[in-house]
């Protein structure tokens, strides 16, 4: 597993940062790698139909040495069912975090460097594309 960089400011210690090679994947699960079932028909995500490209694309990043996280809307009484499907399915990964908000137009703020991906159906290569973004005024 690659090694945090420990970042010292002013004197004082702050969260240390991955390499710039490195990347921090926070991927959703329903819709994104699977089929996008709601909590509320926790019965379907046992046979959940996976999206073989996505199997491929996040093993390949893992094995790249990227951090793979899910973070998905499932709640906590779905984790043993989202892990074995997990599991099941051959999905190579760091963590599991339960509970994102539902409903989408996501806005993350963060004191580290955050790039949001859209998923469109497809797992491909990723590509630069200048996009307008918005920040905090100066």
């Amino acid at each position: 597993m690659t090694k945090l960089v420990k970042k010292i400011v002013d004197g004082e210690n702050i969260s240390p940062v991955l390499p710039n090679e490195i990347k921090n994947y926070l991927i959703d699960i329903d819709g994104t790698i699977c089929d996008d079932i709601p909590n509320e028909e926790p019965e379907r995500m046992v046979t959940a139909k996976l999206y073989p490209d996505a199997l491929e694309t996040l093993n390949k990043w893992y094995e790249e040495g990227h951090y793979i996280t899910f973070f998905t809307s499932r709640v906590e009484e779905h984790r043993e069912v989202t892990e074995t499907w997990l599991k099941e399915n051959g999905f190579k990964y760091h963590g599991l975090l339960m509970g994102k908000p539902r409903g989408g137009n996501y806005h993350w703020v963060d004191n580290h460097i955050v790039r949001a991906t859209r998923f469109d159906g497809k797992f491909t290569d990723l590509v630069d594309k200048e996009v307008k973004i918005q920040v905090f005024k100066s």
